[in-house]
């Protein structure tokens, strides 16, 4: 399939500006714009990239779709490793700022008049993309090749209904579309109405929330806005529509495409064809499915996911040596302990255990054939949020503490996410860690409000991301059981982040009935004088979460946060004996499953087998609760 694409190549550089706002205007649509007269040195640009952006985007988009893709009029190449155009012309460039507020660009766009030059050889369809603004000239020669070229279909792309030009090309089109802003559509219309030229059954309207073709709508949720612009992501859908079209596939199976597509696009690159398909089939329902499972009636989930760092210090602390060998025979015992489905719903994976091998199977499908749907690790650790001097719009009573922890991994994380579907996971983990300090007259000094917010936002990005890419979030907010504090300060610091968290997801468009929270048992610091009795765990974590998480969730699963074994169980028991809960209720332990193992093993084979028993009798003692 050849396709011409009529439109401007754009070269979008990205200015990622550090969270002040003091520089920014806000004109009267309440769009904020860098005030010009700003003192740039009162600014840090955490970095600076750019990408192809306009009819560059369209091209790619069909090209990954199969297509032999031209833009008319330009220097841009399409090359198997890349894409180019030389030289760049200034008036091409369109700098856009990134901040917490989101995306704002430096200057207004101005129409730029595209050519068109008849191809040398006959292409299949002529697509006007939006960054095009035909003169009556220039539409006029389109239509001229369409005349010549009986079997050429043409395309369109409308922003608004003011363009005379492509509006003189609409009898023509075979396929149109159009943003769908509520005014805009009435002005097209009224106009079509006009001319009476117009099929409205060959219209897909385009907005940031929806795609929609006569009947079938398809939501789409483009929240990752500061690294796709809302003018890519149009382009993006469009031309995912239309190779779908092209492709012969039905509507329903091309809005998908586009909304798969959408949501997991970055500045880099937008997906190939398979990539897009494997997506596009994990329905809601699917993923729905998914969750429910994994908090079926009587099993729990098992993770195994410590990162590199933190088994090495596990191992050291044993006198073991921290090699692969090592590693991939202690997780084995977990993984090849006998009759484990019967207990286990899923396994959480570290990538290296995710790549590794039990029995000589692959791990990801010795779980799945024993009917145990295999998750992953995603997050990449904390970092420190650092100099607070960044945050010098923000009050002081809400400004992070240098030490407190935000959760790194949230760029490159679409991209990994579907390697990890086509890899056969089904679920993921992101968690973030939240410390309770007390000031000396008992107020909570952390978790900051900014720190809640920020590590809630990153929750919901990773949520909306993983949903996206068909698998199931496992959202864990843990308030990490240390410190010196009495249990009613981690009940109302947990019940904040929830709220928090609800909310956040919420506006981040998630499915909840496809999320799981994963959260902290409500209890005394360690460190308090008084330790929680399992009594007091119960009602206390029972009243925080029938508060503040919705009966819409898919489930609730528990940390072991730190206990012992034998705690962690108690006051688990403790928290299923204050039931009913208008969500399935189960555990989700690492150290309390895996430390009695551990410490029989000790990094000697020959103990493996009562490791593997000291493991299952941990284990069935937390299923059977589930069972009570």
């Amino acid at each position: 399939m050849n396709i011409l694409v009529v439109g401007n190549v754009l070269k979008d550089v990205y200015l990622n500006l550090d969270a002040r706002t003091e520089t920014f205007e806000t004109d009267k649509r309440g769009v904020k714009w860098l005030d010009f007269g700003f003192d740039g040195s009162r600014h840090q640009f955490f970095s600076r990239h750019s990408s192809f952006g306009g009819a560059a985007v369209t091209a790619e988009v069909l090209k990954k779709m199969g297509a032999m893709v031209q833009i008319s009029d330009t220097d841009f190449e399409i090359r198997e490793d890349e894409s180019v155009m030389k030289p760049t012309p200034a008036d091409s460039y369109r700098y856009i700022l990134t901040s917490d507020d989101g995306v704002s660009y430096l200057a207004e766009s101005q129409p730029k008049s595209a050519e068109f030059t008849a191809p040398e050889t006959p292409v299949d369809y002529i697509f006007v993309d939006r960054s095009a603004y035909i003169s009556m000239e220039v539409a006029e020669k389109i239509r001229d090749y369409l005349d010549e070229h009986m079997g050429t279909g043409l395309v369109l792309y409308l922003k608004n209904a003011k363009n005379p030009g492509l509006n003189s090309l609409l009898e023509a089109a075979s396929l149109v579309f159009f943003e769908d802003d509520k005014e805009l559509r009435d002005d097209y219309k009224q106009y079509a109405e006009e001319l009476d030229a117009v099929d409205f059954d060959k219209i897909v309207f385009i907005s940031e929330n929806e795609l929609t073709y006569k009947n079938l709508t398809e939501p789409v949720t483009v929240e990752r806005i500061n690294v796709l612009t809302h003018l890519s992501a149009y382009s993006i859908a469009a031309a995912t529509v239309l190779g779908g079209f092209i492709l012969g596939k039905s509507v329903e199976e091309s809005l998908k495409l586009a909304r798969a597509n959408l949501e997991n696009a970055t500045i880099d690159a937008v997906l190939d064809l398979k990539e897009m398909e494997i997506i596009a089939s994990a329905s809601p329902e699917s993923l729905e499915l998914i969750a429910a499972t994994l908090v079926a009636p009587g099993k729990g989930i098992l993770a195994l996911d410590e990162s590199g760092g933190s088994i090495k210090r596990k191992f050291e602390a044993m006198g073991i040596a921290d090699t692969f060998d090592n590693r991939h025979d202690y997780r084995n015992i977990f993984l090849t302990a006998p009759d484990i489905e019967k207990y286990l719903s899923g396994v959480i994976l570290f990538d290296e255990t995710a790549r590794d091998f039990a029995d000589g199977e692959a791990v990801v499908d010795y779980l799945t054939a024993r009917r145990i749907i295999p998750g992953i690790k995603v997050d990449e650790g904390l970092l420190e949020f650092g100099d607070s001097k960044l945050y010098g719009d923000v009050a002081v009573s809400e400004m992070p503490f240098p030490e407190e922890k935000l959760t790194a991994g949230i760029e490159n994380l679409p991209k990994k996410l579907r390697e990890y579907y086509e890899m056969g996971l089904r679920f993921a983990k992101w968690r973030a860690e939240f410390r309770i300090t007390l000031s000396e007259n008992g107020k909570v000094l952390t978790p900051s409000k900014t720190a809640i917010h920020e590590n809630c936002r990153l929750l919901a990005e990773y949520a909306k991301d993983c949903q996206s890419a068909g698998l199931v979030p496992i959202v864990e907010p843990e308030v990490v059981h240390d410190g010196d504090y009495p249990i009613t300060k981690c009940a109302e610091v947990t019940g904040k982040i929830l709220d928090e968290l609800m909310a956040t997801l919420h506006d981040f468009g998630v499915n909840l009935r496809a999320v799981i929270i994963k959260t902290n048992m409500v209890l005394a610091g360690k460190k308090f004088e008084v330790p929680s009795t399992p009594s007091e765990v119960g009602v206390a974590t029972a009243e925080v979460l029938k508060r503040h998480i919705p009966s819409e969730v898919a489930g609730v699963v528990f940390l072991s946060g730190g206990q012992t074994p034998e705690q962690a169980t108690d006051n688990f028991r403790a928290i299923l004996e204050q039931g009913p809960y208008p969500w399935p209720l189960t555990f989700s332990f690492a150290r309390a499953l895996q430390d009695p193992a551990l410490e029989v093993w000790g990094g000697n084979n020959a103990n493996a087998e009562a490791a593997r028993d000291a493991f299952l009798e941990r284990l069935k003692i937390n299923a059977d609760l589930l069972k009570k």
